[in-house]
């Protein structure tokens, strides 16, 4: 019994032991699990730490930054210094807006177009018929395939007033660019409208300058471009601005003998004329008051000196320049102790461009006399006239013999080079300064 009891209470301690140590395991594990999930934790929280002490960080130094920043800029707007000065800038140019419609014109226009642009002639040249009365087909067709600079008009071409309003209006509409419609209303004998009975006649220059009547002349100027306009015209071939001598054939038709008269009538018939928008035309440069002679019949001459002319004939160009004429009419007068020899005024370089253009000083449009008369047709051709003419320094070809010979020359002379495209340009810039400038609104 007592083995028994002793086996039984050694079994039970084996049992207590087993279970001791299961417990133990359980509460070294559980010390464990404890242990780790502490371990756990406190890493969790120290990184949050670390990462809070590396952003308080960051945050310290992008503070000390901005603190850094705002003391230098502080301290930069109580350095600054005043700006240096400088001048105004200049304002910027103007547009000159004739020239601009000007180089358009001329941009637009292919070289016949400009060789046609040169040349002021008869609406019978133009279209080769005998008489002009009305602007039609013909007209249209030949003004579309050469747009001539001009059409200059005689009374055999005026009916009535109707008519020549029409004619006038439909001949401006037909040409692709604007064109001069010109007609030579000098008051007195000379006088195509007002002798047709479409307008009064304003009387004599002469009388006018007889009497010494400046505001005369201002009158005339005035009244003759106010009903030249009232018809369609824009170009005056008037006033006569020689200085004559008795017996001379211009006669009536200039002022009067004294140059400084003579001046101040000029001047006060283009000024009269300049408000009715008709262009006026000085005539005949560089002067025929003392000459004998006549163009239409040969080589007119004269043997004065360029002192000569100076004193007595160019103060009254000058005074019609001044006073705004648009054109200038050079005659086909001969000047051998000006020029060294018989050349016509008309196509020497010394009276064009010398003397004219560079020492007068007229920037305006210089045309020629009429070329179809025999002091040009007994030694030139109409090419040749009009090539020489243009060379010269001119910039319109008035009445050729042969329009169409005259035409054909100056494109064969820019092709050969005798006459440069630049130089006709020129020329026309000058011509549409005039023609465009009352579309400049």
């Amino acid at each position: 019994m007592a083995g028994r009891r002793i086996q039984q209470e050694e079994t039970d301690r084996r049992i207590y032991r087993h279970k001791r140590r299961v417990r133990n395991q359980i509460i070294s594990y559980i010390v464990i699990t404890i242990i780790f999930a502490g371990l756990v934790v406190g890493g969790v929280i120290g990184v949050r730490r670390i990462m809070s002490v590396i952003n308080d960080k960051k945050q310290a130094e992008e503070l000390q930054k901005q603190l850094e920043e705002l003391a230098e800029t502080e301290n930069s707007q109580q350095t600054v210094e005043a700006p240096e000065e400088t001048a105004d800038p200049e304002p910027p140019e103007e547009t000159d807006w004739l020239e601009v419609m000007v180089e358009e014109t001329i941009a637009g226009m292919t070289l016949e177009d400009k060789a046609a642009g040169l040349f002021f002639i008869t609406p019978e040249a133009l279209t080769g018929t005998d008489t002009v009365i009305q602007a039609g087909d013909t007209t249209k067709e030949k003004l579309g395939a050469q747009p001539v600079g001009g059409l200059v008009y005689s009374s055999k071409n005026f009916k009535d007033e109707a008519q020549l309003k029409e004619m006038l209006q439909n001949t401006r509409s037909y040409s692709k660019t604007s064109i001069f419609l010109g007609v030579a209303e000098e008051g007195g004998s000379v006088s195509p409208v007002a002798e047709s009975g479409l307008a009064e006649n304003v009387g004599k220059m002469w009388d006018i300058g007889a009497a010494g009547d400046t505001a005369g002349a201002q009158t005339a100027g005035n009244t003759i471009g106010t009903y030249l306009a009232g018809y369609g015209f824009n170009v005056n071939f008037a006033p006569v601005a020689d200085v004559v001598v008795e017996g001379n054939a211009l006669g009536e038709r200039a002022f009067g003998t004294d140059q400084g008269q003579v001046s101040g009538m000029v001047s006060a018939f283009v000024e009269g004329s300049k408000s009715t928008g008709v262009s006026v035309c000085l005539k005949y440069f560089p002067g025929l008051g003392d000459v004998t002679g006549n163009a239409s019949e040969g080589m007119v001459t004269s043997d004065k000196s360029i002192e000569a002319f100076m004193e007595r004939d160019f103060p009254v160009y000058q005074a019609g320049i001044s006073a705004g004429a648009d054109l200038v009419m050079v005659s086909h007068l001969s000047l051998p102790n000006v020029t060294g020899d018989n050349t016509p005024a008309s196509l020497s370089g010394k009276m064009v461009t010398e003397i004219l253009r560079q020492q007068l000083g007229f920037e305006g449009i210089i045309i020629t006399d009429a070329m179809n008369v025999a002091a040009i047709t007994e030694y030139y051709t109409a090419g040749e006239a009009a090539v020489k003419a243009l060379q010269a320094g001119v910039d319109m070809i008035f009445m050729p013999e042969d329009y169409t010979e005259a035409y054909e020359g100056v494109l064969e002379a820019v092709q050969n080079g005798s006459v440069t495209e630049e130089q006709i340009n020129e020329s026309l810039r000058r011509i549409f300064r005039v023609k465009l400038r009352d579309r400049l609104e």
